[in-house]
């Protein structure tokens, strides 16, 4: 029986009752006649009420990375409903355990060798090689011997990261021997925990997120990252800033999407939401980065929907529970600047320079998140804060963005 003549019996794996992942179980509880259970970490007594009359089921488990734990959880359902149509998570981690238990109890949807080519780096980059397509040459090392072999073809500098990173956490650029031994050694390389190893590309880095429906690519967008990721790692005084111009697709992107296009063909995408980074070089010559089958971060998901004023969430909803996606025409520009605390203290001693910013692009700001006097100094490289703006042109979103980061200034203490 398909799921246009029935209730879909659809299972969101929720480690954590945040705001953000709330948002997606409103947006599939806003699909028609959806049957919704939730896995998570936390107890169904800490569920907010409002979703407490209309979420079907509930189950707790320990760990969501655990394959068995998911099994159990997800088994039980099944069980209990006499079937699961969909089983779903848009966390980069999650991707592979929760592909692992569709293979196990047969529930639609990707598998886990496709979820491996997107998940595990030396595979999904010796994937696209294989099938003719620009990468950076890598390897993925399990020693110092191999490390040094590695160096001798491509030469300095390379990148080290984990095979199963996420964004660019963990990810380090080594110029020299002296940096090659400390690298390895932080990142502790055995035969039983390697390190992807990859050629440095230089070039202006973007990202492609793409709608596949069975197989076939329907939707594209194409932003900027303001400077590159790594940049913004290396350099904590850095503010950063994404950027999604108004035309949907500007020439340099709309001349990458055939190589997008036979990447995901190649890992095997068949339906859902990607995230691919690529490299423009100066000679116009372009480099696949990675790519993720999932929802991007950076709070992309947003700003795609503010750029053709829908809820982003509600359409990867019904795309991955219906497999349906439609999109009206793009109609804004918009960007988030990232608040990164500068010092070497671990809280937020001041926010500089707010009422400067707000005079220059206030009128633009539809989200904002600023860093406050106390708060504890933020683990990953977003920073302490952001403010996200649209406008009608690229041009305006440019300016707006370079306003906030060069006024507002967090001072760590």
């Amino acid at each position: 029986m398909s799921l246009a003549t029935r209730e879909p019996r659809v299972l969101f794996v929720i480690p954590f009752f945040s705001a953000n992942m709330l948002r997606c179980v409103d947006a599939l509880l806003a699909l028609d006649g959806v049957r919704l259970g939730v896995i998570s970490h936390e107890p169904a007594e800490r569920l907010p009420p409002a979703y407490r009359g209309k979420i079907a089921g509930h189950y707790q488990i320990a760990d969501c990375l655990d394959v068995d734990q998911l099994s159990a959880a997800a088994a039980a359902f099944k069980k209990e409903w006499g079937g699961v149509d969909r089983l779903l998570g848009f966390l980069e981690q999650m991707q592979l355990p929760i592909a692992v238990v569709r293979d196990r109890l047969a529930i639609p949807g990707m598998g886990a060798a496709i979820a491996r080519n997107f998940r595990e780096k030396n595979q999904m980059k010796r994937v696209l090689a294989d099938a003719g397509l620009p990468v950076a040459r890598q390897r993925l090392l399990t020693s110092g011997d191999e490390a040094r072999r590695f160096v001798a073809e491509v030469g300095y500098p390379i990148i080290l990261k984990p095979p199963a990173g996420l964004g660019s956490r963990g990810t380090v650029r080594v110029g020299s021997d002296d940096e090659l031994s400390a690298a390895l050694e932080s990142h502790f390389v055995t035969p039983s925990n390697p390190v992807q190893a990859e050629e440095f590309v230089t070039g202006d880095e973007h990202t492609f997120e793409t709608v596949s429906i069975a197989g076939q690519a329907v939707w594209s967008s194409s932003s900027y990252y303001l400077p590159r990721p790594l940049e913004v790692l290396e350099n904590p005084w850095i503010q950063y800033c994404v950027l999604l111009p108004r035309e949907q697709l500007q020439p340099h992107a709309a001349a990458f999407r055939p190589l997008n296009a036979a990447a995901l063909t190649a890992l095997g995408m068949v339906t859902g939401l990607s995230h691919m980074e690529w490299f423009l070089r100066r000679d116009g010559s372009m480099v696949i980065s990675e790519v993720g089958a999932r929802p991007p971060g950076v709070h992309l998901m947003p700003m795609m929907g503010l750029c053709h004023d829908v809820d982003m969430w509600a359409k990867w909803a019904r795309l991955m529970v219906n497999g349906e996606f439609s999109m009206p025409e793009r109609r804004w520009s918009c960007g988030a600047a990232f608040l990164r605390g500068q010092g070497r203290g671990g809280t937020v001693r001041a926010v500089d320079g707010v009422a400067r910013a707000n005079e220059a692009a206030g009128h633009l700001v539809v989200e904002s998140k600023l860093p406050k006097v106390g708060q504890m100094k933020a683990d990953g490289y977003e920073g302490e804060g952001y403010v996200i703006v649209k406008a009608a042109t690229t041009r305006e979103v440019v300016d707006a963005l370079r306003a906030i980061v060069t006024n507002i200034q967090v001072q760590l203490g």
